[in-house]
């Protein structure tokens, strides 16, 4: 068959790594909002944005970072599943991953302006260039913090050792004292 691809595997404790460098990732985004707001003259807030298409109330902030953070380990899961497969060096993945998600996504802004029920208080997107280079940037931060998380979190020193592995030497041959009944158990 043309175009047929066998099922990937899925490793959960991987991909439960992931989320938690994903959520870990989302959490620096949201703590450094404050400053880029300042750097770049948008107040755009992505808890804002969340907590406000939830609640109109007192909690959205809380609101807010739930959804961003579970945003953010959504991500983080899915992007442990597919890195090891991405035709990338390793320190390039997360941010690629991210700012693809970025330009993926972007376009959305301008139905945010039209249809979320607090567009009154939000700031216009689609057409700022800096809420889209903030944007960017808030992307590239997240990327780069949840792929080298997700690295150190799921490094190959992590995988399980097989039950043999004791009986092999370490240029792969085996262990010829094991195999003839003389040396360890």
């Amino acid at each position: 068959m043309l175009g047929y691809a066998a099922p990937m595997a899925i490793d959960r404790a991987r991909v439960v790594r992931g989320a938690v460098a994903g959520a870990t990732a989302a959490a620096v985004w949201a703590t450094q909002q404050p400053l880029d707001r300042r750097v770049f003259g948008v107040p755009y807030d992505d808890t804002e944005l969340l907590g406000k298409l939830v609640t109109r109330g007192r909690a959205w902030p809380v609101a807010g970072l739930a959804l961003h953070l579970l945003n953010g380990a959504a991500f983080g899961a899915f992007y442990a599943a597919v890195a090891p497969r991405l035709p990338l060096p390793q320190w390039a993945r997360g941010p690629a991953a991210a700012l693809a998600e970025h330009l993926a996504t972007w376009p959305a802004a301008a139905l945010t302006d039209r249809l979320h029920p607090a567009r009154d208080e939000l700031p216009a997107l689609a057409a700022d260039p800096a809420a889209f280079a903030q944007a960017t940037w808030r992307h590239l931060i997240f990327g780069v913090v949840l792929g080298e998380l997700e690295r150190r979190f799921n490094a190959p020193d992590r995988e399980p050792v097989p039950p043999h592995a004791e009986a092999l030497s370490s240029n792969g041959h085996g262990d010829l004292e094991r195999a003839a009944g003389v040396g360890g158990p």
